[in-house]
């Protein structure tokens, strides 16, 4: 599992460009509906898809954003590329929850889809809760910002509208704003 230590080579340097994006990907069809077991958030961030694509891979910038204030994200691994796993522990009151997954797919600056399915070295997860799917469309020095969250139910989609969906993943995405714009 790479683990991302500043003294290393760039996590982007792994990344192939979307000209090389078959090698990267399972999906064909990169149209995405919404169905009854999404969530969606969509917004148009002023930053470039690079920023925003190096926010959600590199760990000490996940660390700044991705869990909500005051909680905090102590330990993030991230092997960003098909099959590659993740690991974020968030925080609260000194109390861990570790969140493990998968990269299904990487298209640098565009696409990230990740899921919880599996752990690591596709070992399935005691119970699959979601897929991620986040694209990046570049509107020249802005991003059109879109976290597709694709549930196993429909009873899981509403769980995690309960759970505080638009108003943490909102919060969430704020943070991010605040990130990227000082990258």
């Amino acid at each position: 599992m790479f683990l991302y230590l500043p003294n290393r080579s760039d996590p982007m340097d792994k990344i192939k460009d979307e000209e090389t994006e078959t090698e990267n990907s399972i999906d064909t069809d990169k149209t995405i509906h919404a169905t009854a077991r999404d969530l969606v958030l969509s917004r148009i961030i002023d930053a470039s898809p690079y920023k925003i694509f190096r926010a959600w891979i590199e760990p000490e910038f996940i660390k700044q954003w991705f869990t909500l204030r005051p909680f905090t994200t102590p330990m993030v691994e991230t092997d960003p590329r098909p099959g590659g796993a993740n690991l974020i522990v968030m925080s609260p009151d000194g109390k861990e929850f570790p969140n493990r997954g998968i990269y299904l797919e990487i298209v640098k600056n565009k696409r990230i889809v990740l899921t919880d399915a599996y752990t690591r070295a596709w070992e399935p997860s005691k119970k699959p809760f979601m897929t991620l799917i986040i694209t990046l469309e570049n509107l020249g020095d802005k991003t059109k910002y879109t976290a597709l969250v694709r549930h196993w139910t429909e009873a899981d989609r509403e769980e995690h509208e309960k759970m505080g969906f638009h108003k943490g993943w909102n919060q969430a995405t704020d943070q991010l704003v605040a990130l990227v714009e000082t990258l």
